[in-house]
């Protein structure tokens, strides 16, 4: 997996260009120190975009799992497709959350370079820094169903946690990272003309996946996100905060914590499209902000 990009094009039997919500190499080494899995880019004349995100390319990934069932996994895996469903989290998800809060902030995101460069991204099966370069090398490391994992160039070593966790918890994380960054990516798509979107990145601090939306001007900008928990949430969340705190009143909103409004885990659980019942959240929020 150590290049998420050249792997769907090799999928893709070298037909297409292809966009995923993965970092791939090369490292970016100018601001914003970080490159944009999903931005449709510049495209060979001739040759046709496979994005995750509806309006971004000319095929979406889910239309290509339609048309051939047996990438469908694959695409499911990695959300980019074929969506699969989120689950009912183990008992040892709140530990192995917080356990793998203290990796985030106290092992991958210090190992990013420049040093004062924390955002973090989704990664298969949990989360990591985009690709760095260090010593003449590109460098990415990662945390994938509980373990660490260190790329150097195409080579990988992966090594214990420094703290212990539940492996299934572990991956359930980092599927939860997965349907957050499709849905923050295609409402960042939905919104690019006239939302100023900001890049969907993981923040450490936090340990949620956020894109800040909205026109600052006008006091119109708020952050959309989806938290794996926190102390006030034994359960994960999707969330809006508005900058503008006046924004957040009315049946629209009522958080727990914090002057904006959130959908539980378990509201989404029983969400018969739970990627549609997450970006309609968000999307009905958006447009109240923009027109309130």
């Amino acid at each position: 997996m150590g290049n998420p990009r050249a792997e769907a094009e090799d999928k893709l039997g070298g037909d297409y260009e292809a966009r995923v919500l993965e970092p791939s190499p090369p490292a970016i080494t100018y601001e914003p120190w970080t490159d944009d899995p999903v931005a449709p880019g510049e495209v060979p004349e001739g040759r046709e975009l496979v994005s995750p995100l509806e309006d971004w390319g000319d095929l979406t990934w889910d239309d290509i799992a339609r048309e051939e069932p047996d990438l469908a996994p694959w695409c499911a895996e990695r959300w980019l497709g074929a969506w699969k469903r989120l689950e009912a989290l183990p008992a040892t998800f709140a530990e192995t959350r917080l356990a793998l809060h203290r990796v985030a902030e106290g092992v991958v995101a210090p190992a990013r370079k420049p040093e004062n460069e924390i955002s973090l991204r989704y990664t298969l099966g949990g989360f990591g820094t985009p690709f760095f370069e260090e010593a003449g090398a590109e460098w990415q490391v990662r945390v994938a169903h509980g373990q660490l994992i260190r790329q150097r160039g195409r080579e990988e070593t992966s090594e214990p946690l420094p703290v212990e966790v539940d492996g299934t918890a572990a991956s359930a994380l980092g599927d939860l990272y997965g349907f957050a960054c499709s849905v923050l990516e295609q409402l960042r798509a939905d919104e690019a003309s006239d939302g100023d979107p900001s890049l969907v990145v993981l923040w450490p601090e936090h340990f949620d996946l956020a894109v800040d939306l909205g026109n600052e001007g006008r006091g119109r900008r708020a952050t959309f996100g989806v938290s794996p928990g926190d102390e006030q949430h034994e359960e994960p969340y999707l969330y809006v905060t508005p900058a503008n705190p006046e924004l957040a009143s009315g049946e629209l909103w009522g958080a727990t914590g914090f002057s904006g409004a959130e959908l539980p885990y378990s509201e989404l659980l029983a969400a018969p499209d739970q990627r549609r019942a997450g970006l309609e959240f968000m999307r009905e929020r958006y447009r109240a902000i923009q027109e309130g």
